[in-house]
């Protein structure tokens, strides 16, 4: 379809998306060549009046949306931006130039069927992992990263994290490791702030959820008293299923695992529908927050179905 014909309809509704969005000539050097410095581009010209664009347009955004932020998708509406489409000579729409590294590497014209495009998508991806300088061994940085955690070194631990994450955009080992990292510090704000950045990959992963329990856990032990003063209560009252449940929260606030499941387990011992069945809640809460891989959720687990249906 030549470029010079009008219409009114309506153009291609614009993404928020931080790997799809509408591009101008007032921002194509940002949003473009600058970009296609760290990935590959696919730069889609299109005018409202094209049929066959709006069949490519929902299709490159399906595909680039698949990538985990491999590759992106600006979108130039020629009849609003003609420099741009003088500069890349744009004869007709659709056209599709692919950028890397601030220059033109491919491209096409017209529409394409899905399996051309995802070819042309993955051979590109292919090329800019080629070129990425030092890439990380991920298992390894991952198990640097929680030496140090343990060693108490945040800040080297953070810049690990930050590192496998911008290698690989969707780890949610990575992306698991940094929200720790924040509950450990007690830096509940910023904690708070990357779960709510996230991705979708990563929202949609089982582990997101027990970030959130794990967040809402640490939040709630910040009003945890002392564990030597809870333990004397305790003692003295051992019929008293709150101290108990107060006594849990304090240990689970200093990393006693073990001890916070003992302390819950007492309390389902002695009545397991003590306040509509909190502490067994509580420890599956507990399990969620810590990994159901975790020694300790393993451990818990396995004392409460003995308990459970014995």
């Amino acid at each position: 379809m030549l470029i010079g014909l009008s219409s009114t309809a309506s153009s291609p509704a614009p993404s928020d998306s931080n790997d799809i969005y509408d591009v101008t000539t007032a921002d194509f050097e940002a949003k473009v060549l600058k970009e296609s410095m760290e990935r590959p581009v696919l730069v889609d010209f299109w005018a409202p009046w094209c049929g066959p664009c709006k069949q490519l347009v929902p299709l490159l955004e399906q595909i680039v949306g698949g990538q985990n932020s491999q590759v992106a998708l600006a979108k130039v509406n020629v009849d609003q931006n003609p420099e741009l489409a003088q500069a890349f000579r744009v004869q007709s729409v659709p056209m599709v130039v692919a950028m890397y590294q601030g220059q033109p590497v491919s491209g096409f014209a017209g529409v394409r069927p899905q399996a051309d495009i995802e070819g042309l998508v993955a051979q590109l991806i292919a090329v800019a992992n080629q070129n990425k300088p030092d890439s990380l061994d991920i298992p390894e940085a991952l198990a640097m990263a929680r030496t140090m955690v343990d060693e108490q070194q945040f800040d080297d631990a953070e810049q690990v994290y930050m590192a496998i994450l911008h290698q690989d955009q969707v780890n949610i080992d990575a992306f698991a490791g940094l929200v720790r990292l924040k509950i450990i510090q007690k830096d509940y704000d910023n904690a708070a702030q990357i779960l709510a950045d996230a991705t979708d990959p990563l929202k949609k992963d089982a582990a997101f959820a027990a970030l959130m329990t794990a967040l809402d856990l640490a939040k709630q032990s910040e009003n945890a008293g002392e564990f030597s003063e809870l333990e004397q209560l305790v003692a003295s009252n051992p019929d008293t299923p709150s101290y108990r449940f107060d006594l849990a929260e304090a240990y689970f606030a200093k990393g006693l695992k073990d001890k916070a499941c003992d302390a819950l387990m007492e309390i389902l011992k002695a009545d397991r529908d003590w306040n509509e069945g909190a502490a067994k809640a509580q420890l599956l809460k507990y399990f969620e927050a810590w990994g159901f891989s975790d020694p300790a959720s393993v451990s818990g687990r396995r004392k409460l179905s003995s308990m459970l249906f014995s």
